[in-house]
């Protein structure tokens, strides 16, 4: 299975499972999604992850995070894409929704929210906002 956008493609499968109501969600492996999930689970948008083996392929099974049955993650939007990306610096990075949200940067140092880059005053690729 082949895509033009991994980090698309899990994002929306992760939008798509919430308004569902889903509990958890799988999607094909890779090092950045895995970091990408790992970075939400921290910030408190998600519940957990774990790496299933099958078929000889891995998957990454999300658990979704509900707060009195409302999603957690109100929207969940991708920033940089293939066709145009987005670069900023630390100094240049705004608050999402006056800081009630996040965005995560990719930078030299792994994936960052903007508060993390801001601190280590270090700029990148926006990925992606979350709130």
């Amino acid at each position: 299975m082949s895509f033009q956008d991994p980090i698309a493609d899990c994002l929306t499968r992760i939008r798509n499972g919430l308004l569902r109501g889903k509990q958890s969600i799988e999607m094909p492996f890779s090092k950045l999604k895995k970091e990408l999930i790992d970075l939400l689970i921290k910030e408190g948008y998600l519940l957990s992850c774990q790496t299933i083996k099958r078929e000889n392929q891995s998957h990454i099974e999300v658990h979704l995070k509900y707060l009195d049955n409302t999603p957690a993650i109100k929207n969940l939007s991708r920033v940089s894409k293939p066709s145009l990306r987005k670069y900023s610096g630390a100094s240049d990075l705004k608050t999402v929704k006056n800081g009630l949200g996040i965005y995560v940067l990719s930078t030299n140092q792994g994936l960052l929210t903007d508060k993390q880059a801001r601190l280590k005053n270090i700029g990148g690729e926006i990925i992606c906002e979350v709130f």
